[in-house]
């Protein structure tokens, strides 16, 4: 990591503090400047080919301020978390991150990043390096197997100023099939002035349109409901807006029905025939909260593995239980989902005891 972001701090950063502005004040990201596009012009897929031999065909891309939208799968532009990006080997790349200093669903929690940003970050330079770089066409289906985080707390502290954020990303178990990515695992590491704020990994699938058409059959065309059960209160999830609350209460405590509001575009950012990945993500964290009680709880860990599709239009049950897993000092907790009799996902959180 190094080396990496020696380039950056030597090349590209001096550069873009001379630019004048920030998100805020400019309405966007801050440009990082081209320098990180000079071993040539980048290629963007073509939305409309679904055929792998002809993904690179494309417009190039002008020099920008943030990454597309349509690459990380964000149409809001306050969303967009990452700014530019640099290919530092065969399958290693550098990317300069831009959270963003407030955000209506990624807001601080206990004075620190929120975990949900961490996770919303990995997702999304997962998926700019698959489309920008392994030519995987804007119209295939990502499935996400998994998605882990590990925070460093003392770290993680929310700042408007400081040394700027940079993501390290290696992917590995490259699969393809023919000339097109199939799945890869992608290992991340966010740095600030060198120190590491937090480590992720994560495995994704792409899929082509006809391929997912087959897979979800008569689901194609499944739709959330507008009709919402009621949400537990917000705080005791950490939330200050009824619309991010994921879980509605039962008579038991430590359980849940999933609950997501088609409307909230932090959570729904396109339309979609399944409930999002990262729904099912925020539940996690949510369950977690909603267990731990008072107390403060700011999660530093998380392991989550996807096991099918969440539905939409059957009960979708959120369970919360303690695990001895955790060292001295944390609190630790399986979370998991099942519908239908079968599992949706299983967790493993952890986090430390803060001041509330």
């Amino acid at each position: 990591m190094g080396d990496c972001e020696s380039y950056l701090e030597a090349r590209i950063f001096p550069l873009a503090r001379s630019v004048t502005g920030s998100r805020s004040a400019m309405g966007g990201n801050m440009s990082i400047s081209t320098a990180m596009h000079q071993e040539g012009p980048r290629v963007l897929p073509d939305p409309t080919t679904t055929a792998c031999e002809n993904s690179e065909v494309g417009a190039t891309v002008p020099p920008r301020r943030a990454a597309p939208g349509q690459l990380l799968h964000r149409s809001r532009p306050s969303d967009v978390l990452i700014s530019d990006w640099v290919r530092t080997d065969t399958d290693r790349f550098t990317l300069a991150l831009d959270w963003p200093d407030s955000h209506p669903f990624h807001s601080p929690l206990h004075g620190r990043h929120a975990p949900s940003l961490i996770a919303e970050t990995i997702r999304q330079a997962g998926r700019l390096v698959a489309h920008a770089e392994f030519a995987v066409p804007l119209d295939h289906h990502f499935l996400m197997r998994d998605l882990n985080y590990t925070i460093e707390p003392d770290r993680a502290h929310a700042a408007a100023d400081g040394p700027p954020l940079l993501l390290d990303l290696t992917c590995s178990d490259i699969r393809r099939r023919g000339a097109c990515l199939a799945r890869m695992t992608c290992h991340m590491v966010i740095t600030r002035g060198g120190q590491v704020v937090a480590t992720g990994y994560g495995t994704l699938t792409s899929t082509s349109p006809a391929t997912y058409r087959r897979l979800r059959g008569d689901r194609l065309t499944a739709l959330p409901s507008v009709r919402l059960p009621a949400p537990v209160p917000p705080a005791t999830v950490r939330r200050a807006d009824p619309a991010d609350v994921v879980l509605s209460p039962t008579r038991e405590p430590l359980r849940w029905v999933l609950r997501a509001d088609p409307a909230n575009p932090a959570l729904f950012a396109r339309p979609n025939d399944h409930v999002p990945g990262m729904v099912l993500l925020e539940a996690v964290h949510q369950a977690a909260q909603a267990a731990v009680g008072p107390a403060g709880f700011y999660p530093a860990s998380m392991r989550l593995c996807f096991d099918r599709y969440a539905e939409f239009g059957a009960p979708c049950v959120i369970e919360a239980c303690p695990a001895a897993d955790g060292e001295p000092g944390t609190v630790c907790l399986r979370v998991s989902a099942r519908q239908g009799g079968q599992s949706v996902f299983s967790a493993l959180i952890t986090g430390i005891a803060v001041s509330a």
